[in-house]
């Protein structure tokens, strides 16, 4: 099929991508010149494991291009995707001015009532307004159809999670959108029925439904972690021990230092404001926010409860700056709240992250009291303490031994409970974790 995509950015080169691998001849338009530019030569904005090589192979294959031309990537697409940037406005709303600007553009350009898709993640009535503005722009005489295609990509395995999907969710409006993207999306449904189709406004609210209970579950247990501390429990035997109710499962009951990236944080404050407009009180939305901020500042907390709250003339290790592993991305990660703390109370920060310093350097350019290291171990010459707030896979073995040489004090915060506190203490370390009391060494 014929695809074209409105936005190169996580979800629609990751969707582009993916959509050539299987034979469709995709067109990504961007209005960013030098980035439509750079991914021409195969030059990829985004750390995204997997995505570099499924873009070069299709870019060669003639199956994925990238264009500034709104009209040429207009005709092309029998379907046409909008994936675009819905950014928090200054109420929480989802800022949909990108969107529907790119709707009018399109319906400038319809040769034919080719569909429209929003694939970026968009309130309830979104696809009304699309259409709308579609309509407002000029169609040609076309009746614009429109649908829902929420996307479900974990960053950090967005590829894998695109060409093995667990669900594909389609909210339509009409029988002849439905086939196409029924068939648009045959090769990722072969195995076994993944495809729910629903009205639109349901689709829509899917996605935020299913974000908010995730984002639900990290702080209930970000709560229940900090409990744990005031009562002697171990946050991780509870895990394991909730965990084993299969009403309950492992997934996202893990404690630490709460949840960032472009998704949840977002997400939540969206559907809040979609339930005040709707004057619903979303209680429970409101709480799960004001945990997670909360719990972001815990390491902070930690810190100075150990070393005192004047931080002038320490300096800290820091290793993981990303909001999750696998990915270069530092939106709302909680690892800037602790930098930005630590520099308020007067503390130097020595910092590593496989991927994201480039995005740190750019979001705080040059300071004297911040220094970016390309070894783990660097980070820590010089250093107070360490404190671990991203869990790469590098850091959950390291050297202990070279740690407790290189610190000035063998004390070590760790944000995601990836260390064993018995073994550490055996070690000879302090070892500062989430929800882990005196439970966890009382055997």
């Amino acid at each position: 099929m014929r695809v074209s995509i409105f936005g190169t950015g996580y979800v629609g080169l990751v969707t582009g991508a993916c959509l050539a691998e299987v034979g469709n001849h995709v067109v990504c338009m961007d209005i960013d010149a030098d980035k439509v530019e750079r991914l021409e030569r195969g030059e990829i904005p985004i750390y995204e494991p997997g995505l570099e090589a499924l873009v070069r192979r299709n870019h060669a294959a003639k199956r994925l291009t990238f264009t500034t031309d709104a009209d040429e990537a207009t005709r092309h697409g029998e379907i046409i995707f909008i994936a675009v940037g819905t950014p928090s406005d200054e109420d929480g709303s989802a800022d949909l001015r990108a969107v529907l600007a790119v709707a009018r553009r399109i319906g400038r350009s319809l040769t034919e009532a080719q569909l429209v898709v929003t694939k970026s993640t968009v309130p309830v009535g979104t696809a009304k307004q699309v259409r709308a503005a579609m309509r407002e722009a000029g169609t040609g005489g076309f009746e614009p159809r429109v649908a829902s295609n929420p996307e479900f990509l974990k960053e950090g395995a967005a590829v894998k999670d695109f060409m093995n999907p667990d669900r594909i969710i389609i909210g339509v409006a009409d029988d002849v959108s439905e086939r196409q993207l029924r068939l648009l999306y045959a090769p990722f449904n072969r195995n076994h029925q993944k495809m729910v189709s629903m009205d639109i406004a349901s689709a829509e609210l899917t996605k935020y439904a299913a974000n908010a209970m995730l984002a639900t579950k990290i702080s209930f247990m970000n709560e229940l972690a900090n409990l744990a501390e005031d009562v002697g429990a171990d946050i991780e035997r509870v895990r394991i021990g909730i965990g084993s109710d299969p009403r309950i499962g492992y997934h996202f009951i893990y404690p630490g230092v709460g949840f960032g990236g472009s998704c949840f944080p977002k997400d939540i404050r969206a559907l809040a404001r979609t339930a005040h407009d709707h004057d619903r009180p979303a209680l429970i939305l409101g709480a799960v926010e004001a945990v997670n901020q909360a719990q972001k500042r815990r390491l902070f907390e930690k810190i100075t409860a150990r070393f005192g709250t004047d931080l002038s003339g320490r300096t800290f290790a820091v290793w993981g700056l990303a909001f999750k592993p696998e990915t270069d991305d530092i939106r709302e990660a909680p690892a800037r709240v602790l930098l930005e703390a630590l520099w308020k109370a007067g503390a130097r920060v020595r910092a590593h992250d496989p991927k994201a310093m480039e995005e740190i350097r750019r979001a705080y350019g040059d300071r004297d009291d911040l220094t970016l290291c390309d070894d783990p171990y660097a980070a820590l010459d010089g250093a107070d303490a360490l404190a671990v707030v991203t869990e790469w896979k590098t850091f959950w073995s390291p050297d202990f031994e070279r740690i407790r040489e290189s610190l000035a004090h063998p004390v070590i915060f760790d944000g995601r409970n990836i260390y064993d506190p018995v073994e550490l203490a055996a070690l000879g370390f302090e070892h500062e974790s989430i929800g882990r009391g005196a439970g966890s060494a009382d055997d």
